[in-house]
């Protein structure tokens, strides 16, 4: 019986062959899988390594590397199979020479700079990865720490002006009221006074004609003279003065990418806001306005499960 039993065990040589058959087949498999995946810009800041040394430690398997846009080819010259993201506005005219070339993710470009550059009509090669906050997600923001407010200001100009008809669809479910105005000339303060007079609350739109650094003075102090808050358009503008608004840094769109990545270019979505997102608030400018301080986590969380079952 124990000869009968001995025959069955395999042998200190078959499991070696069997360890050597599998790390083989394993080895095999990391090589085809591996991606060639290639970040390039207008010029490598430290910030950008960073970028790229994070998103190489999450895909230790790929080739992840930076390329400085001036040394790279026309974009038809690169291999079909590259996996190319962009990283800033220079890339992206420099990937719109030429319709040839490989998949393309363009990471962060707001929705008026695709608009500027694209019009109505999207390139079928690239994937947009929106760098501006949902506005639908913006609208729940304001239901959440201002349930009173009925009333939401939105200033606009003649590029931002596409956006309204997305804004109101939006804010239809949530009983909000769209209160409109266009502001061409940031130097005529009436239109500004106009929509705080009629508002409950003031959106920010992520239009820089708009929202800039020689506009948020008057922006801020004329919306805190008549006690209204100003949510949005982006973290800048709650660190100056806004109160609060929903962001994505970098953490979140390294998950984003990951996750694009483990898929073929194939089945990369067109466009896409970040599932993954954060609220941020100034408590100093919540408590001037009698609201009380949020817990920015449990806000984010309670958006996030909102948008997952509306």
């Amino acid at each position: 019986m124990r000869y009968a039993l001995s025959r069955k065990m395999p042998t200190a040589r078959q499991w070696l062959a069997g360890l050597c058959l599998f790390v083989t087949a394993w080895l095999y498999g990391v090589a085809v899988q591996a991606a060639d995946i290639l970040l390039t810009g207008a010029e490598e800041s430290p910030g950008v390594q960073s970028f790229v040394q994070a998103l190489s430690e999450l895909r230790p398997t790929d080739r992840v590397h930076f390329q400085p846009l001036a040394s790279l080819p026309a974009p038809g010259k690169l291999p079909s199979s590259l996996r190319l993201i962009l990283l800033d506005l220079p890339s992206l005219d420099w990937r719109m020479q030429d319709s040839q070339g490989p998949a393309t993710l363009v990471l962060r470009i707001s929705r008026l700079q695709a608009r500027q550059r694209f019009g109505t009509t999207q390139p079928s090669h690239l994937s947009l990865l929106w760098s501006d906050p949902p506005l639908s997600r913006q609208l729940q923001l304001i239901r959440r720490i201002l349930p009173q407010a009925q009333r939401v200001g939105v200033l606009f100009d003649q590029h931002s002006e596409f956006l309204l008809k997305e804004l109101q669809s939006a804010a239809n479910p949530l009983n909000l009221h769209i209160v409109p105005q266009r502001w061409d000339n940031t130097h005529d303060n009436r239109p500004l006074q106009t929509v705080l007079k009629n508002s409950d609350v003031l959106l920010g739109l992520d239009d820089p004609d708009l929202y800039n650094p020689r506009t948020a003075k008057n922006l801020l102090l004329s919306s805190y003279a008549r006690q209204l808050a100003l949510v949005g358009p982006n973290v800048s503008f709650v660190r100056a003065g806004s109160l609060a608004s929903t962001y994505s840094d970098q953490s979140d769109w390294l998950t984003v990418l990951d996750e694009l990545l483990d898929h073929p270019p194939t089945a990369w979505p067109r466009s896409l806001y970040p599932g993954r997102f954060k609220v941020s608030s100034n408590a100093q400018v919540a408590r001037s306005l009698g609201i009380e301080p949020m817990n920015e986590a449990s806000v984010a969380a309670e958006l996030a499960e909102g948008e997952r079952h509306p």
